[in-house]
């Protein structure tokens, strides 16, 4: 009986330490996460987080940003030396050399609270941190419809002084960065420059509320928060005409589907 009772408990211990050892890894479902930040700091820069767990193990993590003005995502600008953070700002590595740091802290270190420090890394990553909590909190969402790049379309004409275009950055499948103004036909500055600048004058001029940087900036953040083409019924924020805008959104993606 001693024997059985001997025979029982080692069988226990070993099928507690099979468990033990096969559930190691981060106790994340396997697929693709992926978070962005909604507004655009003063920087210019928005960051976006894409992470992918395998057999329970983060196989890929990717620190991204993208530009008000959309155009190439952050990790290219500053690999063509573009964002020149040791060269003008005395940086001991550039933006992507330091954020690949932060993403191999991460992999060896797979937690979502923030570390006091990592080697190789003097910039600020807790945007990093935040977008991966973010991103595992939603649970895996898989890559976006598109492939990752940048993409244009522009009116063909010139409508009421104006010519308008789109300009869209994707990283992750998902549009991360939408731009939208217009040419003026009297070649002096674009809308969004002059409308800043007061020269527009929609709100001195009108009953609008809000300028027309403002409102083509509510636009374009509905749009980067939903990620559907279709036109809405509305728009928070924006009282003006947006058809034009999601009309050269189809037309700059319609060859972006992967």
């Amino acid at each position: 009986m001693k024997h059985i009772v001997r025979i029982t408990v080692v069988l226990a211990l070993a099928a507690a330490l099979f468990v033990s050892c096969s559930s190691k890894g981060t106790g994340y479902e396997d697929g693709i996460y992926f978070a962005q930040q909604t507004e655009f700091p003063k920087s210019g820069w928005k960051y976006n987080v894409t992470l992918k767990v395998e057999d329970g193990e983060f196989t890929e993590v990717v620190w991204n940003g993208s530009n008000i003005n959309a155009g190439p995502d952050k990790v290219s600008v500053s690999k063509a030396g573009n964002y020149p953070m040791v060269a003008q700002g005395g940086a001991q590595a550039d933006w992507h050399v330091q954020a690949a740091a932060v993403e191999e802290y991460f992999r060896e270190n797979p937690s979502t609270e923030m570390p006091d420090a990592i080697s190789g890394a003097t910039i600020h990553y807790n945007e990093f941190y935040e977008l991966a909590a973010e991103a595992l909190a939603k649970g895996p969402v898989g890559y976006g419809p598109y492939k990752d790049g940048t993409y244009s379309a522009s009116d063909d004409e010139f409508h009421n002084g104006w010519k308008y275009f789109v300009d869209f950055t994707v990283t992750s499948g998902y549009v991360v960065s939408a731009h939208w103004d217009a040419v003026a036909e009297d070649g002096g500055t674009n809308k969004v420059q002059r409308s800043m600048d007061g020269e527009y004058g929609m709100v001195a001029n009108s009953n609008a509320t809000r300028e027309w940087h403002e409102q083509a900036q509510a636009v374009e953040k509905a749009f980067l928060e939903s990620q559907e083409t279709a036109v809405p019924d509305a728009v928070t924020g924006a009282t003006i005409s947006y058809d034009t805008f999601y009309s050269l959104v189809e037309e700059a993606l319609a060859g972006a589907k992967r």
